[in-house]
């Protein structure tokens, strides 16, 4: 079986890759720049963009299997979602995995998320025989964005400290992915994917603050200054979406889904066990 996972420089990507390889799935790795660190044995790297779908062809054919994820100026524009799937099918693509979030459902005249809903229409409508929906809430690996204050100043600078969300760990999007990718039965499903737990950015700070064995402050952001931070590395349509979810969340996004589980037979991970991994960030 062979793998095309588009966004493999990713939070996801990065770890989807030897999800698949470890399983015996050959892997197309598709970035518009190398991968850090190289690739695992079973996986080759095709340089293409996801915004210009002929530069794709290579990549697809003969693959069995695509992922779509979508990051940077993708997200507010670039190829329309029937290009590239309409390439995906030409190329004998039969299986369709999309990376969509939570909000498309939740928030669904959220403009921040416009394009993933096109992306999710797209893939129900579709010539391909079988897709399935990935929709997680927030990261656990949107801590990193804490990673040089701590670093330098012990302290998190964070909007919204006391409003808890169960953040999902990037290697369970993955692994849930590497099985649906893979395996039967996932055909026209749509999965909600979240942390086992609800959990503010002040109880993730004093996690950091454990596992460091050090004392870790937590300093509260107004959303104007926090909004002027996430500018800098987000696009600015999705600014402020992401702080509406982050201050004021619906019931839906504040739920613990079962749906980790459900895939892959065992509970999702908590924030602790991502910190844990990725403490040397932090250190």
């Amino acid at each position: 079986m062979t793998v095309v996972v588009t966004g493999s420089t990713g939070n996801v990507g990065r770890a989807l890759v030897p999800a698949l390889t470890t399983r015996g799935v050959q892997v197309t790795a598709v970035s518009r720049r190398a991968v850090p660190g190289g690739l695992p044995d079973g996986a080759r790297h095709v340089r293409a963009d996801l915004g210009e779908a002929e530069s794709l062809r290579g990549a697809l054919r003969g693959a069995d299997a695509l992922f779509v994820l979508l990051a940077g100026e993708m997200l507010i524009g670039g190829e329309r979602a029937e290009t590239l799937l309409g390439v995906a099918e030409e190329e004998g693509v039969r299986r369709v995995v999309l990376l969509s979030s939570q909000i498309t459902a939740t928030r669904p005249e959220a403009v921040s998320h416009r394009r993933l809903r096109e992306f999710e229409e797209a893939v129900r409508g579709s010539g391909s025989s079988e897709w399935t929906i990935l929709r997680p809430g927030g990261f656990a690996s949107n801590a990193f964005a804490w990673a040089e204050s701590v670093r330098a100043e012990r302290t998190v600078f964070a909007p919204y400290g006391d409003v808890a969300l169960p953040v999902v760990d990037p290697v369970d999007i993955a692994e849930v992915a590497a099985v649906v990718l893979r395996e039967e039965g996932h055909a026209g499903e749509i999965y909600e994917l979240t942390g086992p737990a609800a959990v503010t950015p002040r109880e993730q700070a004093a996690v950091l603050a454990g596992l460091l064995g050090e004392e870790v402050a937590f300093t509260e952001l107004s959303r104007e200054t926090a909004s002027a931070r996430m500018a800098q590395f987000m696009p600015a349509e999705v600014v402020g979406g992401t702080l509406d979810i982050l201050g004021l969340p619906l019931p839906a996004e504040q739920v613990v889904s079962p749906d980790v589980e459900k895939v892959l037979g065992r509970p999702a991970a908590p924030f602790s066990a991502w910190a844990a991994r990725s403490l040397p960030a932090f250190r």
